[in-house]
């Protein structure tokens, strides 16, 4: 039977999970990258972190970052402060410990603020830090070589929050925007995404995706000149890697999002729910149903 819009978007939404065998073997592998963090380095804390841990990724997981942090002793931050390579000697020093372990893993690479390790099915970032005095947490960033404040479990927890505020369709609005994300080149970073469609959608109700979408596109094609804070609190612009030089690619690429969906809403409103469908197609490639 051909499918109502409502019809497929709730496929679209199932379309976006991961797997309950994937969550599986996801949680074994990040386990054991755990543990070898530990049995070498002096552990207070890990955990689950990034979009895995904020339930905001999407299938498939091939393509997909499972970021784990690992929270130091302070010694640590002492011996790479200001000596030894800084946060960058930090990240070395994490991913010669992996390395020790993974031989046979052909990329282990220091990439940013993480320790990348490339699977031959998804990819895990481990995240070095040190608890932060007053609460949160410093984490090493080898772009510039300097010490990054934030609080990644207390992103989880505003997101929770937010997302119940919202009856539970925070989430899936989030994964369906990071899935046009992807599918049009992956211009902008994920948790940015995330941040916007947080600020974007407080105060507001999201009555249904197809108009969560399009509200979201017209607020974004303002916020992306903007920026966008870290929810925690730390004044970190998430949005700073969009410059000067890029800010109307930005733009455009929002205004292009938002004129997509405004059509689809409108053939959808005509009651030519086909036509409606393959705008949303359009939009979202990847995930979104074909009619019939």
């Amino acid at each position: 039977m051909p499918y109502t819009i409502a019809d497929s978007f709730a496929r679209l939404r199932s379309n976006l999970e991961i797997t309950d065998l994937q969550t599986s073997v996801v949680s074994t592998r990040h386990q054991n990258v755990r543990q070898t963090v530990a049995n070498s380095l002096k552990v207070v804390d890990d955990f689950l972190t990034g979009s895995y841990a904020r339930s905001t990724m999407i299938s498939p997981l091939s393509e997909a970052d499972i970021d784990v942090f690992v929270c130091l002793d302070p010694s640590y931050f002492h011996r790479f402060n200001n000596a030894n390579g800084g946060p960058a000697g930090l990240l070395n020093l994490a991913r010669q410990t992996i390395r020790q372990t993974y031989t046979s893993t052909p990329d282990i690479s220091r990439n940013g603020q993480a320790v990348t390790i490339r699977f031959s099915d998804f990819v895990i970032d481990v995240v070095v830090g040190f608890q932060r005095n007053g609460g949160g947490y410093i984490i090493a960033n080898s772009v510039n070589n300097f010490w990054l404040e934030t609080d990644p479990k207390k992103h989880v927890e505003i997101f929770s929050a937010a997302n119940k505020h919202h009856s539970g369709n925070l989430v899936p609005l989030i994964k369906m925007i990071k899935s046009w994300n992807k599918s049009h080149g992956s211009f902008f970073r994920s948790f940015h995404l995330e941040v916007m469609a947080l600020q974007a959608l407080t105060g507001v109700t999201i009555t249904d995706f197809p108009s969560g979408l399009r509200f979201f596109f017209q607020q974004a094609m303002t916020r992306v000149r903007t920026q966008a804070l870290d929810p925690a609190g730390y004044g970190d612009n998430i949005g700073r890697y969009i410059t000067s030089s890029t800010v109307d690619e930005a733009v455009r690429k929002m205004q292009g999002a938002f004129n997509l969906a405004r059509a689809a809403e409108q053939y959808a409103q005509r009651g030519q729910v086909p036509q409606a469908i393959a705008i949303w197609k359009q939009l979202l490639p990847n995930h979104f149903p074909a009619y019939g």
